[in-house]
């Protein structure tokens, strides 16, 4: 389907044109009417699928063909990169349409503070925010949020994993009960139900593709003790020239050193995590989207807040704890039907942990002989209790695990092996 098709104001069609989007993606095909309709929605939908301009596109061109300059819409985020991204969209799609909006976050100075508040009390037509931050706000008691007809979650699976619920309820509180609810998930787990029976009003469904990586990322991983990360890791970067790669650990305190490692090979590459201050994050940011920085290590705080097209390689340097976790940092890669590739370094302590990624994307994923001359990495078999799964997109049963094997070589079902 084509933008056209949705009746925008000329006026947004125009900024659409100028921005080369012309066909909708299936998350915006489907959220789209049913936002313009003025329902309740919870959109389910993997990373990379278009999901922001899905929300902001209907409610832009609503605040256009009704502007009264109060604050329209709130949207709700778990990150200051989200907060950021989801500001810069807004900027690109509202450019001819005399709309404003502002990102708002902690972890900067009085100045940005107080540009907050004037926003809030003079009015912004968006408000891209944290949690914690609009709570901030919200007990200085001038917000005037009397007025707000919309109210989105971006990544509210994330947001409560990260502890926010009673922030979140206590935001809700404080709006018009009627208004126009919108709350979008990667994943649909039984908190995520809660919340929406809570704060939505017969909403509208969407699920697409949940809990699995685009159908454009090839993936694969290495059995690989922690010592030989470093040397895989610059072996992988040296084989083949990459002009975006990032980079996943899942310990702040790893990116220093595997940063001084990818150093010996190229020296484009820099780290980014919580302990940096604002500015210098979104100084590594602008870097790396500028492709003057060619790899970025980072941690998850990034899985979900950033925006870069044409990202080639995505490298799990550690299997994240959360199996979810996995399919938004293999999601930085392949968006908008693009093609990218994703890499993860299994350790002996971790292999449990990537076989229920396997069981959540139903997809085993192949495992690659180290490189030589690099020595075998740590030996595993995997046992099926039912149908293993099946490459690709089958389905499979439950499985166990058991250390063995004297080559060092990973098995999946009883002898076959997949490579070392």
């Amino acid at each position: 389907m084509d933008f056209s098709s949705f009746n925008f104001s000329t006026q947004l069609n125009e900024g659409l044109e100028s921005m080369g989007f012309v066909k909708a993606t299936p998350i915006q095909e489907m959220a789209i009417p049913i936002i313009q309709q003025g329902k309740d929605l919870i959109g389910c939908a993997q990373t990379g699928t278009g999901k922001t301009a899905a929300f902001l596109l209907p409610v832009i061109d609503k605040i256009f063909k009704n502007h009264t300059g109060d604050i329209n819409t709130i949207i709700i985020v778990p990150t200051r990169e989200l907060a950021l991204q989801i500001d810069q969209a807004m900027q690109g799609f509202a450019y001819f349409l005399n709309i404003h909006s502002i990102p708002i976050y902690g972890g900067r100075d009085g100045i940005s503070w107080e540009q907050e508040k004037r926003a809030l009390t003079e009015g912004a037509d968006v408000i891209i925010a944290t949690p914690g931050r609009l709570i901030s706000h919200l007990n200085m008691g001038y917000v005037k949020v009397q007025n707000v007809k919309h109210l989105i979650l971006d990544e509210a699976d994330r947001m409560l994993d990260m502890g926010f619920y009673e922030d979140l309820m206590k935001i809700v509180k404080a709006l018009p009960e009627k208004r126009q609810t919108l709350m979008f998930s990667a994943t649909m787990a039984p908190k995520i139900r809660e919340l929406a029976n809570k704060i939505l009003n017969n909403p509208e469904r969407i699920d697409i593709a949940i809990a699995k990586p685009a159908a454009g990322v090839a993936q694969s991983a290495y059995l690989v003790y922690d010592t030989q990360k470093p040397e895989l890791i610059k072996t992988i970067l040296a084989h083949k020239t990459y002009q975006s790669v990032i980079v996943f650990t899942s310990r702040k305190i790893s990116i220093r050193d595997i940063v001084k490692e990818i150093k010996k090979i190229t020296p484009n590459v820099m780290g980014i995590s919580s302990d940096l201050e604002q500015d210098e994050r979104e100084e590594v940011l602008r870097s790396f989207r500028n492709r003057k920085t060619q790899v970025l290590v980072a941690t998850d705080v990034l899985s979900r807040g950033i925006d870069v097209e044409n990202i080639e390689l995505v490298v799990n340097y550690d299997v994240p704890g959360d199996a979810a976790d996995y399919v938004h940092r293999v999601g930085r890669t392949a968006r908008a039907e693009t093609k990218g590739e994703a890499i993860t370094f299994i350790n002996q302590y971790d292999v449990e942990k990537f076989m229920d990624i396997e069981k959540l994307i139903e997809q085993v994923i192949d495992k690659m002989p180290l490189p030589a001359p690099m020595s075998s990495g740590p030996g595993y078999k995997i046992t099926f209790d039912s149908k293993p799964f099946k490459k690709k997109s089958g389905r499979g049963g439950n499985h166990r695990f058991r250390k063995g094997g004297n080559s060092g070589k990973p098995h999946h079902g009883k002898s076959k092996p997949q490579g070392n």
